[in-house]
């Protein structure tokens, strides 16, 4: 079944994910990846961390009480698109998940492979970015 953040042009996407119009039903996980990959071929990876912070925490605010927002997971996240962007013989986004399906299907094994600790869970995690204590980010 297709994610219908899919029906989104990237343009569209990522116009109403920063302007909060985009339902938080569409925002999926593989909507974060893809949010992030846009903003990865867009912009570069420094902007495109310092983008998505901003607008996931903003995101959270607007449709959330703003405590689910974690720094560190989306640097983290951001950081792993950015290694598959660079190993992808892909053109588009679609194609470097279906190259890459462990993006989607073992996020959690990819992250615990940089981190012993729980950066979904820590506290400190959420308000500040941690280096990993496992392997550093490619």
């Amino acid at each position: 079944m297709t994610e219908k953040h899919l029906l989104l042009t990237n343009q569209q996407f990522e116009e109403k994910f920063k302007n909060c119009t985009l339902s938080p039903v569409l925002f999926t996980h593989e909507a974060h990846l893809r949010l992030a990959y846009i903003h990865i071929k867009k912009y570069g990876l420094a902007k495109a961390i310092k983008n998505l912070c901003h607008q996931i925490s903003t995101f959270d605010k607007t449709f959330g009480d703003g405590t689910k927002f974690n720094k560190t997971v989306t640097i983290a996240a951001t950081k792993v698109v950015y290694h598959f962007i660079n190993k992808s013989k892909s053109v588009d986004f679609r194609g470097m998940i279906e190259e890459f399906p462990r993006l989607k299907s073992n996020f959690l094994g990819l992250i615990k492979s940089h981190y012993t600790l729980d950066i979904f869970n820590d506290k400190k995690a959420k308000r500040v970015y941690l280096e990993p204590d496992l392997l550093p980010f490619s």
